[in-house]
């Protein structure tokens, strides 16, 4: 039976890429100049360190504005909604960096999948949700339903089998 899995991958040299150009403009801008402004990638998540919240908010600007030019979706970021306070007056904003379907959002697709009345079956497979069907129009189809039911989420579909 063909089979594909739905999965929640960011591209890390996209990420990476995208990063490091923001880590270009902060340090030519002229309002960053002598400020403790900078962006760091750790292992899954970025952080951004600024004199102020204000500062912060620019950050993220140049942030999500070189992430959107390496074509990476920004709903892979989670914000941390607490700002950390550093010694002296600096601040840190910390973005997650999303990876695998997590639980209730695996239920959620093969609830949604079931409801849809397609004729697939789909089970979780640890970060992967795992679709299987009698024919390829019917994988197909669910991927259709799938694109337009999570919109919001950047979902992939690769490990196609015949």
């Amino acid at each position: 039976m063909p089979s594909f899995d739905t999965v929640l991958e960011p591209d890390h040299v996209k990420i990476r890429n995208g990063v490091d150009n923001a880590i270009k403009e902060i340090g030519t801008r002229f309002d960053f100049k002598g400020t403790g402004a900078k962006v760091e990638l750790k292992d899954k998540e970025i952080q951004a360190t600024g004199d102020s919240e204000f500062q912060l908010e620019q950050i993220e600007a140049v942030l999500y504005g070189k992430l959107t030019k390496q074509d990476v979706v920004i709903s892979f970021l989670d914000k941390v909604e607490k700002v950390e306070k550093l010694g002296g007056d600096k601040v840190r904003q910390v973005y997650k960096i999303k990876e695998g379907i997590e639980a209730a959002l695996a239920k959620k697709i093969v609830t949604s999948l079931k409801d849809s009345k397609l004729k697939v079956q789909a089970s979780i497979q640890g970060d992967a949700v795992r679709i299987t069907g009698k024919n390829r129009d019917d994988l197909q189809t669910a991927i259709a339903h799938l694109k337009k039911s999570f919109s919001d989420t950047p979902l992939t579909y690769n490990n196609f089998r015949d």
